[in-house]
């Protein structure tokens, strides 16, 4: 998808500020598919991606207060995330067999975790279903932006905040935060090395998914499996070693 300043203004007239904005924040829109990519099952059109996520700029663009004190990018990140994730959400992309099949994780899911009192893990699932790990996990992809199985849509947002650069000034600053932040560096330590390397170049190193693909000589489809499985995991672990107070 391209944008070009012809398309925000009428003939013959100068930008306004709010298409200016548009246009110097296309940047940040381009980024955050980049990022989200690893969450959304790949076949779907990155093309799309951008135009749900325009829908969200023009959005906060046209609602920006810059008297509020902050930023443009940190007011229109969400907004453009936000816009992407309603979208799918709206979507039924979802062929039949997927959806049957999102449908029998969902009911594997909440009957082990009935039994046990704990999210089952993704290899718990496999058994459970016959299949194998991965088909689990590309399950797990379709059912998250479905909304079917109650991963945390809040666990990527806490993870970038958690895992970002310890040189940066923590944005709470409390002693529940770094509580949560060593319990998510306890709950990254059980995880299998391929999905702590994910976690790591995705929230630590903040590489793209196409970035990591190339990393770990894998497909983007792979990685994009793995982080999921490694989200679910995660919440699995988090509400484990929060003796249940974190909820999924």
């Amino acid at each position: 998808m391209s944008v070009n300043k012809s398309e925000l203004k009428s003939s013959g007239e100068e930008l306004s500020e709010r298409d200016q904005r548009i246009l110097d924040h296309l940047p940040l829109l381009h980024y955050i598919v980049g990022r989200m990519a690893i969450e959304i099952p790949s076949h779907i059109d990155r093309d799309d991606l951008l135009s749900y996520g325009m829908i969200g700029l023009v959005s906060a663009s046209d609602s920006w207060d810059s008297s509020r004190g902050f930023k443009f990018s940190t007011y229109a990140y969400p907004k453009i995330r936000g816009a992407i994730l309603d979208e799918l959400r709206h979507m039924d992309f979802l062929p039949r067999g997927r959806r049957e099949r999102v449908r029998a994780l969902d009911q594997v899911v909440a009957k082990l975790e009935q039994e046990r009192g704990t999210p089952p893990t993704p290899e718990e699932i496999a058994d459970v279903l016959g299949v194998s790990v991965e088909e689990v996990g590309e399950t797990l992809v379709h059912a998250r932006v479905a909304g079917v199985v109650s991963l945390d849509d809040n666990m990527s947002t806490e993870l970038g905040a958690l895992l970002s650069d310890p040189r940066s000034e923590n944005p709470e600053g409390t002693a529940e935060w770094e509580e949560m932040k060593q319990l998510v560096v306890e709950a990254i330590g059980t995880l299998p090395e391929q999905e702590q390397t994910v976690i790591t170049l995705y929230y630590g190193e903040e590489l793209l998914l196409k970035e990591i693909a190339e990393v770990m000589d894998l497909t983007e489809s792979r990685i994009s499996q793995i982080h999921t499985g490694a989200l679910y995991r995660l919440n699995r672990e988090l509400r484990v070693l929060a003796g249940g107070e974190f909820d999924s």
